[in-house]
């Protein structure tokens, strides 16, 4: 007889798997696995629909020694405010790793992978800021942007935040929900502004072309918004002065801020970089001295989302949450 399959609700997701310590855990010991585990990970399937300024990524992995593996369905339809819609959503299938049997649909609507991505930008910084690091400019004023402030706020001492956008009244927005999570944040004019003497800087825009353009003595970069290949936050020729930190590094190939960097021919094509799941193993070098500049192109890979929803499944059955069908 089937095992039931349960079903999750955004609701009950958001009750027992919010971003906090132990959601950065597991998505650094995915990285870890990925770096030190037989880890299957394909490619990245991707969908464009261009009239709607649509696009869908699917994206899947299997950890050894996990009981379960995710696919998830994440789709980003970028005009949809202008409806009264969310521009993202999806929903993850949880998959048990021995019989390959649904286990579990969770209807997260794009939460888990708000959770998952804020956890991974707290990973980098973790492994790759000062540990002093005490500011930070957020690019972008966003649901990223704010989780990606939040989960900083985890993992270094960060007091002070600073937010830019190309809307301004969306930066102040932003800082007002900030400020109400007890976090000090004040909206700038321009990137500049928001970036000069940051410790931290955060990229979380879908920006087609760079918007930071320079780095400082000691500052951390995390670069979240190139998840497509028409994507690209950061100057090409920014990565040629800094410790380039990749997720996957055949990704970042193809997709992230290192594509760009190697079309301009700004880097060689044979050059090597090291993965963030190598730095946290300690097979590959991180931050060398307080003065280094380093970068964290962080595509998203499927690693974190089969992570965190074994994380939320495993959850869910200790609290007995969720409903339950057999098909």
């Amino acid at each position: 007889m089937r095992e039931p399959i349960t079903i999750l609700t955004e609701a009950e997701l958001r009750r027992l798997v919010p971003l906090d310590s132990a959601a950065i855990a597991c998505v650094e010991d995915a990285f870890r696995a990925l770096a030190t585990a037989p880890v299957a990970m394909p490619p990245i399937l991707r969908l464009d629909i261009p009239e709607h300024r649509g696009e869908v990524d699917v994206k899947t992995a299997y950890i050894p020694g996990l009981d379960h593996f995710a696919i998830k369905i994440s789709p980003g339809f970028f005009g949809n405010p202008a409806l009264g819609l969310p521009s993202t959503n999806g929903m993850m299938v949880v998959l048990s790793a021995k019989t390959g049997l649904v286990q579990a649909l969770l209807l997260d609507n794009g939460y888990l992978t708000d959770v998952r991505t804020a956890a991974a930008g707290a990973v980098a910084a973790r492994h790759l800021s000062r540990a002093g690091s005490a500011s930070a400019a957020i690019l972008g004023a966003g649901m990223q942007a704010e989780l990606q402030a939040e989960a900083l706020a985890l993992v270094r001492p960060v007091s002070a935040f600073r937010i830019w956008a190309r809307d301004m009244a969306k930066a102040e927005a932003l800082c007002g929900r900030l400020a109400a999570r007890g976090l000090s944040a004040r909206a700038c004019a321009s990137v500049a502004e928001a970036t000069a003497g940051a410790d931290i800087v955060v990229t979380t825009t879908p920006a087609t072309a760079p918007i930071l353009h320079h780095a400082e003595a000691g500052q951390h970069i995390t670069a979240m918004g190139s998840d497509a290949e028409h994507k690209n936050e950061i100057a090409p020729a920014l990565l040629a002065q800094v410790h380039y930190v990749a997720d996957r590094l055949s990704q970042t190939r193809v997709l992230g801020e290192l594509h760009h960097a190697l079309a301009a021919g700004v880097i060689p094509a044979a050059q090597d970089f090291p993965e963030l799941g190598q730095i946290i193993a300690g097979t590959a070098k991180g931050r060398a001295g307080d003065a280094a500049i380093t970068i964290a192109d962080l595509t998203g890979t499927g690693i974190q989302d089969t992570a965190i929803a074994a994380l939320a499944l495993t959850r869910a059955r200790a609290a007995g949450a969720g409903q339950s069908f057999t098909v």
